[in-house]
């Protein structure tokens, strides 16, 4: 569990536990096993039971490779795809599903992996190391009009027209390789003294771009609530306003967007129900030991 820790500390671990209602002899899946911390307080409550945990991430792999119980399955494939890698491994239906966004502490504290705006590295910030698309194509070779849409949509820039034409003027004059090299254009058009959180509303467009990580995550959710058994929990935890959108109107209405579906009888079509209206967030004590806690939202819906 010490080198679990280390390379990344599970947010919100006992609400989310708590949240599983997990029993010892059912089949649970972790779709974002990363450090393995949460996977691993999951192991402990098993006993005939079984949890599949996934991740696309070479590092996570290796992680999980460290876990000798006979209840564990690892399997290195995007989420998206869980319910039929899982039909692969003759499993049809789970008692529980938990899927922690984030990005982990070790990817976050790699600097060649690109992600932490606090590290000179390459512009990478691809989850799976083998995929095509990284953070330095986006900036190199996306249109204006492209980079544009993404600083506003997927990092809520206010000036992002202004930036992504200076972005394509920078590039002109030399490619833009390094976290650093993205700094010094952000630099002129980041509001004083509110420099890093400019930074990460950048870095989180190119992140989110570079895995198609809103997409994704809706294909996730659409899938794999029909895999989930009656009674049945799934528990995300999100990071920012647009995952965390997603995920409250899916659980509550069973759609990303616009208003829950009726029967002509006027009962609500929708596979799920929120278990609470709120999300539960981290305590004081947490955030003081894990800063990644802040943002954390941890949202309930139980399979109707």
């Amino acid at each position: 569990m010490n080198t679990v820790m280390t390379y990344h500390r599970p947010v919100l671990l006992k609400e989310s536990l708590e949240a599983l209602q997990i029993k010892a002899d059912g089949t649970y899946l972790d779709l974002t096993f990363g450090g393995g911390g949460h996977a691993m307080a999951i192991l402990e409550y098993l006993k005939e039971g079984k949890l599949y945990a996934f991740d696309q991430d070479e590092d996570a792999a290796e992680n999980a490779a460290r876990i000798t119980s006979k209840s564990f399955k690892f399997i290195k494939n995007n989420f998206r795809y869980a319910d039929k890698f899982l039909k692969l491994h003759g499993v049809a239906k789970v008692d529980g599903i938990l899927a922690d966004l984030g990005v982990s502490s070790h990817q976050i504290d790699t600097p060649e992996r690109g992600f932490s705006t606090r590290f000179e590295g390459e512009l990478d910030m691809r989850m799976n190391k083998e995929a095509v698309l990284s953070a330095k194509k986006v900036v190199n070779k996306y249109s204006e009009e492209d980079l544009h849409k993404i600083l506003g949509m997927y990092g809520e820039v206010k000036n992002a027209k202004t930036l992504a034409t200076a972005i394509v003027r920078a590039r002109a004059t030399a490619p833009i390789k390094t976290n650093e090299d993205l700094k010094k254009i952000l630099d002129t058009y980041a509001p004083r003294s509110r420099e890093y959180k400019y930074y990460a509303q950048v870095f989180q467009a190119l992140r989110i771009e570079v895995n198609s990580e809103l997409e994704v995550l809706k294909e996730m959710l659409e899938r794999c609530t029909n895999i989930l058994n009656p009674g049945g929990r799934f528990v995300v935890i999100s990071y920012h306003s647009l995952e965390d959108r997603l995920v409250k109107n899916f659980f509550a209405k069973g759609k990303f967007y616009g208003e829950v579906e009726k029967d002509v009888y006027g009962n609500e079509l929708k596979p799920l129900k929120s278990v609470s209206r709120k999300p539960i967030v981290a305590s004081e004590l947490e955030i003081l030991e894990n800063n990644r806690a802040r943002s954390a939202k941890l949202r309930i819906a139980e399979k109707i």
